[in-house]
């Protein structure tokens, strides 16, 4: 199989959410109106300058991206904007004692809960979560943090404390993007919101929480961003977007 020139079935519904074009327009002008989602050198790099330096300041405070299938190298390009050490975690011994966040991405969530277990990345992210430590799922990473999903039998880390639904907006074509007033974020006062945009691609929505887990956001009446402790669980990709605030609030996460 040949690499993948953004125009499978996977990749152009996300270009036609981001940009707004038709399938068909797109095509046509991809190579020469759109730029790619995350820069080029994304492709390559496994880690952050201060983390590839074994700076001091990347000791701790490491942010660990699941990178075994999704999202990962746009999550890697948020970071770098918001100066904070990041590295990969394609394999268990990638998962170290610099590492005081996890990102799990948005993808795939059946195939990325069989690559954790494979990768052995699986137990070490578990020991994360369960010590209480930061960890931010968007999308199928939320799939994989949920104690329950309501139309999929399969539990995969089972610690945030709600119900989600998966493909809950129907299939790649369905997707969008929109505007919506969102609490947590820093710099905006508690009981107050602040609008962001939202990517939804393929996305979930949660369908219920108990009352001591907080709302984020909802769209279109269905939970789309909580917050339990020191997790983190959105339905939509806020890396696929220039607004760094949701990221933010991951870094403040201690």
């Amino acid at each position: 199989m040949g690499a993948c020139d953004f125009r499978c079935c996977t990749c152009l519904p996300l270009f036609v959410v981001m940009f707004g074009d038709s399938p068909n327009d797109l095509l046509n002008n991809l190579n020469e109106e759109h730029p790619l989602v995350v820069a080029v050198e994304y492709i390559s790099k496994e880690e952050s300058a201060d983390v590839a330096a074994g700076s001091a300041s990347a000791k701790h405070g490491v942010t660990g991206i699941l990178a075994v299938q999704g999202a990962f190298a746009e999550h890697a390009a948020m970071l770098d904007r918001l100066g904070a050490p990041w590295k990969l975690l394609r394999a268990a011994e990638d998962f170290d004692d610099s590492i005081d966040r996890v990102i799990l991405p948005g993808g795939e969530s059946t195939t990325q809960g069989k690559l954790l277990r494979s990768t052995g990345l699986f137990e070490p992210i578990a020991a994360h979560i369960a010590a209480g430590k930061p960890v931010f799922g968007t999308c199928a990473g939320m799939i994989l943090l949920a104690r329950k999903l309501d139309n999929d039998s399969n539990i995969y880390f089972g610690a945030l404390d709600a119900v989600v639904r998966r493909n809950a907006y129907g299939r790649q074509l369905g997707s969008f993007r929109t505007v919506a007033p969102c609490a947590g974020l820093p710099g905006v006062p508690d009981g107050e919101t602040a609008d962001i945009p939202m990517t939804f691609i393929r996305a979930p929505f949660i369908k219920a929480v108990p009352e001591d887990v907080k709302v984020l956001a909802t769209v279109d009446d269905r939970i789309a961003a909580v917050c339990h402790g020191n997790q983190l669980g959105v339905s939509f990709h806020p890396e696929l977007d220039d607004d760094l605030r949701i990221h933010e609030l991951l870094v403040s996460l201690i």
